[in-house]
């Protein structure tokens, strides 16, 4: 126990000076006094002492609910981030099946055009070469003279078959071309 009266003096004056009280244990180790001067500051230093503690566990509380606050939003937010990890995932492959659809539907539609092409290519050859032909044969039957048709019948078989495999062959060259492999 503190009972010197020039210490307790001492710290009164610094008290009274500078704002300055004794706190923490060192308010236990002050002995109790009939001095009323001395009375007074003792109790003023456990006044002081008592409300800087509780603002102290105050304070401490304070800072450990902000401590927890912040500890649940980090789990929060660690589960959002996850969440939208798998959204990006899902969208990605969603996104890569969409263009695998369109991809198959553009070589559908590729394939149904070039097909509809040589269908009617063939359709206006094989219909030309009919016609060129029963001319032809009506012209012999007729008794008129082939000898111009039947070098035109001749060019004009040449010319549509000659066209037939340009066609072919230009859609086939198309088809190869767009081919990724």
């Amino acid at each position: 126990m503190i009972s010197s009266k020039d210490t307790v003096k001492e710290a009164m004056l610094k008290a009274k000076s500078k704002k300055v009280y004794i706190e923490g244990n060192f308010v236990k180790l002050l002995s109790d006094t009939s001095d009323p001067d001395v009375k007074d500051y003792i109790e003023e230093c456990r006044s002081r002492d008592l409300n800087s503690r509780k603002k102290r566990l105050q304070i401490t509380k304070q800072v450990q609910k902000q401590n927890r606050d912040l500890e649940e939003a980090a789990v929060v937010k660690e589960a959002l981030v996850l969440e939208l990890q798998n959204s990006l995932e899902e969208s990605k492959k969603l996104r890569d099946e969409a263009l695998e659809d369109l991809e198959v539907m553009q070589k559908r539609t590729q394939f149904e055009l070039i097909s509809t092409i040589v269908k009617v290519a063939l359709y206006v050859i094989v219909g030309v070469g009919v016609l060129t032909t029963v001319m032809y044969a009506w012209a012999m039957s007729s008794g008129t003279d082939t000898q111009i048709i039947g070098s035109t019948w001749s060019n004009m078989f040449g010319i549509l078959l000659t066209n037939a495999f340009s066609i072919v062959g230009t859609i086939m060259g198309v088809k190869y071309a767009t081919d990724k492999d």
